[in-house]
């Protein structure tokens, strides 16, 4: 997929996830679950082709980091920041099912994957990594 594309779908989620935020994380835990997920893995994705580890045709799927392990074994190659980043996108990845898929769940779980996400989100930024 194209730098652009992604951007654009991240975007999308950027936009998807504050108004979550605005109408209450409570009231929109599958939103934040299905969009920090994707949005994370597309920010990785844009990261990857910055850097020029990832082939443009290359698609990364959200199951892939079910574990660090999992991760480590295709990701099989070293980036800046390679264990920071993996183990923020496996944290919001653990969490991914039971906010899309399972009851309510407290708020503090859903401000738990705001924060994995919000730190995954800063450290691109902090590399050059622009979204909007």
């Amino acid at each position: 997929m194209k730098v652009e594309d992604h951007l654009r779908n991240i975007s999308e989620s950027l936009e998807v996830l504050r108004e979550s935020i605005q109408k209450g994380i409570e009231k929109r835990q599958r939103n934040i679950g299905f969009n920090t997920s994707l949005c994370a893995v597309e920010m990785f994705e844009v990261f990857l082709h910055k850097e020029g580890l990832l082939h443009p045709s290359s698609l990364l799927k959200h199951n892939l980091f079910n574990s660090v392990k999992k991760a480590n074994q295709k990701l099989d190659f070293d980036f800046p920041d390679k264990s920071k980043i993996l183990d923020l996108i496996c944290n919001i990845e653990a969490k991914r099912n039971a906010l899309c898929y399972g009851k309510q769940k407290p708020i503090s779980e859903i401000k738990e994957v705001l924060g994995y996400f919000n730190e995954l989100k800063e450290l691109f930024e902090s590399k050059g990594l622009k979204w909007n």
